[in-house]
């Protein structure tokens, strides 16, 4: 019921058809119905008694070690009394591979953070540094709490000193030598204290309190500091061995889990998650969608507003289809073959029974579309409303209610919205609008823009508005409710599976380790982190507490790009492309927070690197990086998932392989932008910098070698021109032979790798793996081809930076585009290219286009006021506010709109209109807006170089060469 999933677009021509003819016509059986009625014939609809899991394995925890993947984890404080300790306590959430659910309480962990010690600190100074810190962190206690007992024996043991020895991770320092620290060890609350006394009053143990300078991982989240330091991975496996567990009997139990068991951290078995390891635990995914009845002309509020239906779709990952299909309707309602419905006969009841219901079925995902901003929030929001404490009772945890709250996100990529952020104790939200957002670049992302997109599907044809009417209709209309409510529970489902979204994120959480929802909610940085967070541990490295310095910073010079030699080549370009470039360098040269130098020792080349961007670095005989020796795992781990997808037969086994050679491929690549973000927990510019320093390096040696080897009569006559490299972008260099065939091409290609990348340090290594024929090469990044791997047809046609794959032109832009670029690159037919075009605009101008493929979108992603010019989506969106606040867009949704027409001189911005709108009221489109702003540069483009003199004609004869006429 959310904008994402209620505006169904007025532009589809059957739906407006459909709405012509009148709401009330009767609907017949749609394909969605047919295929449930086929399910309920191959498998049993399950009812709702028989939907929890299956009963607890025998002996499992008694005589039988207890294996399961996890899928959440969280710590939480266990509070103390005036006799008893603090404890910080881990809970790990999850499934056995007989699917049966797992609560594991840890414990024996204490958090901890490090300082450098002070100068003249010695191991007879920890007890009265450590008294004196404890009875700091007292004083500060009871100052927040006057009530507060707490007795010498706590007092003393709030937080625990002693003295390790490792490295700052910054810098090299001529030798291996490990210094002091210490490390503060406590619960996270003493810990919250203990840092705030040493950075206000320093470590008093002598004569007086020092200042203690920087900490040291005192910043990193509570879970991934105990997953790297117990070595669990996110949605890894762990064990506990028999008789190392506590199986705690269910009147005792915190939790719903079938089996809660209480371990020390030190008695777990973690395993590698690879092999029989790398499976996938029968995971439970329970999809929903909500109903609301809203008022005419305003967004649904959970105030006001009851919810009247709950859909349900209920998976085991690995299975094809949803084993539980219900839904929940406030009032009678006819049958759904193939579905359960419940009826219920009011509201409260309603609510009640859905979340008994997620309780019974106990899933590990919860997943749907906008259901983190939307359903969630409102079913929660209106359980307050109406006195229903048990319906926020949706967690694992017996006593622990879901709780909502704001959560603002602002990036450059995604601008500035406002996600909400729930806690559903054990249990994984994976909203698939997030996900999508996240990871695709579409012009709508609604869910019948997205499910079409990916699965050439819609929703069920039910207008927002008329939702009231069906509820208040009899059982009939609130079973076409109803069927329209389990669409939009499927459809979720359906995109899950079809872009393997979450074996992907699992594997990433493996790759990464970070906890699963840790990459729906966070940002790159901390998977990055969390390596070398382990890294460190394993090498004794400290991670400092970097203060982050408001203001701009100062840049560094980006990648490479060779002017391109513009043009139309009507003859096989071989590319060149450097394997895994930034990765490859890094390796190579050494880079890395622990080589780095701060004044070059030694002799240049045996003790130390230059690199181009005039930084120092050690060499690898002096002492071998961290991140170098990350990325060589990572790239490692690549090579062998890749090859045991080569020999896997188990379809899905593939795909987890699959999923996991790109999660290490992802990270790889993320490793230098980690060290270039300037506001990140680990900045290193030196770092970053000094990788693309080395990539413009490269590019120009790559160009000077291909130039010099690959002249008339090399390769025993093969070559029989000079060979031209005529662009290079980043990592990869197009190179004109002078040869006739793409055979030829390739042949000489092959060898221009081979022997190019013996200049190179390894494992930069230059690869050869395609032949445009025949390019357009347009500007910068801005290209098409057909595009060779084999010699003898071509696999596609290539598109890049063109407005055939940009989402700021209307769909006219990119069909016209795609079809001129068929025909001038496939078929080699200009003059029909021409012609098509003329068609085109003819068409537009007569007013013949759809005004679908008219329409532009663009993301609201910040509010007016905050825009330095106006902007035509910003103002639409202010408008239709006032039109209609139910259906008006948001803050981070894309605004549909097209031109029309009004009288000479007005602004665009104030000729933007909602595209519903104009269908309704008959209003004329700009043409000639859409000739000038859209179709005429991007057609310039491509027919300049391909027509020359003839495009001036054109241009006369025309308008998409010019729009003066």
């Amino acid at each position: 019921m959310s904008p994402h999933r209620k505006r169904v677009s007025a532009l589809a021509p059957d739906a407006a058809a459909k709405r012509r003819k009148g709401d009330e016509e009767p609907v017949s059986k749609g394909v969605f119905e047919a295929h449930l009625e086929q399910l309920s014939q191959t498998s049993e609809a399950e009812s709702i008694s028989s939907q929890e899991r299956n009963e607890v394995e025998e002996g499992l925890g008694t005589t039988k070690s207890i294996a399961f993947q996890v899928f959440d984890i969280e710590t939480y404080h266990e509070p103390g009394s005036a006799t008893t300790f603090d404890r910080t306590n881990v809970k790990l959430y999850g499934v056995t591979h007989g699917g049966n659910s797992v609560c594991a309480i840890v414990t024996d962990y204490f958090p901890h953070f490090y300082f450098q010690a002070p100068g003249g600190f010695a191991a007879e100074h920890l007890d009265v540094a450590q008294r004196n810190l404890n009875n700091a962190i007292a004083t500060s206690m009871r100052r927040a709490n006057s009530s507060l007992q707490l007795s010498s024996v706590i007092v003393d043991n709030l937080v625990h000193l002693s003295i390790v020895y490792g490295e700052n991770i910054y810098y090299y320092r001529g030798s291996e030598q490990k210094h002091p620290f210490i490390k503060v060890s406590g619960s996270i609350l003493a810990l919250n204290k203990a840092k705030q006394e040493l950075k206000s009053g320093g470590l008093s143990f002598g004569s007086g309190p020092v200042q203690v300078g920087t900490l040291f991982e005192a910043n990193i989240d509570a879970e991934v500091k105990f997953m790297a330091w117990s070595g669990i991975v996110g949605c890894g496996w762990v064990e506990i061995p028999v008789g190392k567990g506590t199986v705690l009997n269910r009147k005792v139990q915190s939790s719903r889990c079938q089996l809660e068991v209480e371990v020390k951290v030190r008695d777990l078995i973690v395993h590698e998650p690879e092999g029989e390891w790398g499976s996938v635990a029968p995971i439970r995914t329970l999809s929903f969608d909500i109903e609301c009845m809203g008022r005419r002309g305003i967004f649904p509020d959970a105030n006001e507003d009851p919810v009247i239906q709950i859909a349900n779709m209920v998976k085991v990952e690995g299975e094809t289809e949803p084993f539980i299909r219900n839904c929940f309707v406030l009032g009678t309602c006819d049958p759904i073959i193939g579905s359960d419905i419940i009826q219920c006969q009011s509201e409260k009841e309603l609510l009640e029974k859905w979340a008994e219901f997620v309780r019974e079925v106990d899933p590990d995902i919860l997943t749907g579309y906008n259901i983190l901003n939307f359903d969630l929030p409102y079913i929660l929001d209106r359980a307050k409303v109406l006195k229903l404490p048990s319906v926020a009772m949706l967690g694992r945890q017996r006593n622990r209610a879901s709780g909502v709250r704001d959560a603002p996100i602002s990036s450059k990529q995604m601008g500035s919205r406002v996600n909400k952020s729930i806690d559903i104790h054990g249990r994984v939200i994976f909203d698939v609008l997030q996900v999508v957002l996240r990871d695709y670049k579409l012009r709508s992302y609604t869910l019948n823009s997205v499910s079409y997109h990916f699965l050439s599907e819609q929703k069920e044809d039910v207008e927002h508005s008329i939702i009231s009417d069906l509820q208040r209709g009899d059982e009939h209309t609130r079973r076409r409710l109803a069927v329209y409510c389990m669409k939009d529970a499927a459809l979720p489902l359906r995109l899950l599976d079809k872009l393997l979204s979450v074996i992907n994120y699992m594997e990433m959480a493996r790759v990464t380790g970070v906890p699963l929802n840790y990459l729906l909610t966070r940002g790159q940085q901390i998977k990055i982190l969390s390596m070398m967070l382990r890294k460190c541990k394993a090498h004794n490295f400290f991670l400092p507490v970097i203060e982050v310095q408001g203001g701009d910073s100062e840049g560094y010079e980006g990648a490479t790009v060779i002017e391109p030699l513009r043009g139309f080549y009507n003859e096989p370009i071989a590319t060149l492309d450097f394997a895994s470039l930034y990765p490859s360098i890094m390796i190579a040269h050494n880079l890395c927070y622990t080589t780095l130098l701060k004044k070059p020792e030694g002799e240049e080349g045996k003790d130390y690197i230059r690199t181009p961007s005039g930084n120092y670095f050690a060499t690898k005989e002096r002492r071998r990086g961290l991140l170098p020796v990350i990325l060589e795992d990572l790239l490692a781990a690549r090579k062998r998932a890749k090859n045991e997808m080569k020999h896997e037969k188990d379809e899905f086994r593939k795909m987890v392989l699959n999923g996991r050679q790109l999660a290490l491929k992802i990270s790889a690549n993320s490793v230098y932008g980690f060290t270039g973000a300037v506001v990140g927990k680990l900045p290193c510019l030196e770092i970053s910098q000094s990788v693309t320093a080395f990539g413009r390096q490269m590019i120009d040696l790559t160009k000077s070698e291909v130039e010099k080897r690959y002249t008339a009569g090399a390769l025993g006559g093969k070559c029989v021109v000079n060979a031209q490299v005529i662009y290079g972008d980043t990592d990869s260099v197009m190179v004109k032979f002078g040869v006739k065939t793409v055979a030829e091409a390739m042949e000489i290609g092959l060898d221009a790798a081979t022997e190019v990348s013996k200049i190179f340090t390894p494992p930069i290594k230059l690869e050869f793996e395609k032949v445009y024929f025949p390019y357009l090469l347009i500007n910068k990044k801005r290209y098409a081809g057909l595009y060779f791997t084999k010699p003898d047809k071509h696999d596609k046609m290539d598109c890049k930076g063109l407005e055939t794959v940009r989402r700021d032109n209307c769909p006219l832009v990119a069909k016209v585009l795609n079809t001129c670029l068929e025909k001038l690159l496939i078929a080699r037919d200009a003059n029909s290219a021409l012609e098509f075009a003329k068609r085109v605009i003819s068409d537009l101008l007569c007013n013949k286009i759809d005004i679908s493929l008219l329409i532009i979108s663009k993301e609201l992603t910040k509010s007016g006021d905050k825009y330095q010019a106006k902007q035509a989506h910003v103002e639409l969106a202010a408008r239709m506010r006032k039109r209609d606040p139910g259906s008006a867009p948001r803050l981070g949704d894309r605004v549909p709109y097209v031109i029309i027409a009004s009288a000479k001189n007005v602004p665009a911005y104030e000729k933007a209109e909602d595209p519903a709108f104009v269908l309704r009221n008959n209003i004329p489109i700009d043409t000639k807006h859409y000739l000038t702003n859209q179709l005429a540069k991007p057609l310039a483009r491509i027919f300049e170089p391909i027509l020359g003199d003839r495009a001036e004609k054109t241009h006369e004869g025309v308008y998409f060469l010019g729009t003066n006429n």
